[in-house]
């Protein structure tokens, strides 16, 4: 399972646009192998404060 340190600034950016356009985070949690806790922790702000969401989302591969 990956983790949420090993996560890229362009991947965070493509779950924040995929947070915005209404996808559940346990969905984008499995596209990205990690807990849904952590996608729930970048949609409230609490990590990657810094990091804007995708202007178009991307392949997360």
């Amino acid at each position: 399972m990956a983790t949420i340190k090993t996560l890229t600034p362009e991947q965070v950016s493509i779950i924040k646009a995929r947070l915005a356009k209404g996808d559940f985070q346990h969905r984008i949690a499995a596209d990205f192998d990690l807990n849904q806790g952590r996608i729930s922790e970048i949609a409230t702000g609490k990590r990657f404060t810094n990091v804007p969401p995708a202007a178009q989302e991307a392949s997360h591969v």
